[in-house]
């Protein structure tokens, strides 16, 4: 089981959001968060006054996945956030040790958000 985190730019959501679909995979958090990477920091003016801004709003998608569909999860990711310009985002992939289901109990794979299997199945990339 992964766990993948996306950090993306808030205009790219939807085109992420429907790769993911399309990919099958529906089971998803996102947060709005600040971040700064290879961007260039702004000066902005805000109220007769140099305003430096170093940090940039994004949006941060959580998916957990089953191990056979982390690279169909971190494709759709690429494919929906690439603009091809500095700041477009990362995608960090870790190991999950547990997963609970809260509602019902099931653990580890049976407790992820099932990936429709008739879009996507493990050898389809």
């Amino acid at each position: 089981m992964k766990l993948i985190t996306a950090v993306v730019r808030p205009e790219r959501v939807q085109h992420v959001k429907q790769a993911l679909f399309q990919a099958g995979i529906s089971g998803m958090t996102l947060s709005r968060v600040s971040g700064h990477g290879g961007e260039q920091i702004v000066v902005e003016h805000y109220r007769g006054t140099h305003v430096m801004v170093e940090f940039h709003d994004k949006v941060e998608f959580m998916i957990a996945v089953s191990d056979p569909f982390e690279q169909a999860a971190v494709d759709a990711i690429m494919r929906g956030a690439r603009t091809g310009e500095v700041g477009d985002g990362k995608v960090l992939v870790q190991s999950l040790e547990r997963v609970v289901r809260i509602r019902t109990g099931e653990e580890d794979n049976a407790a992820l958000t099932p990936v429709n299997e008739t879009k996507l199945t493990p050898d389809q990339p």
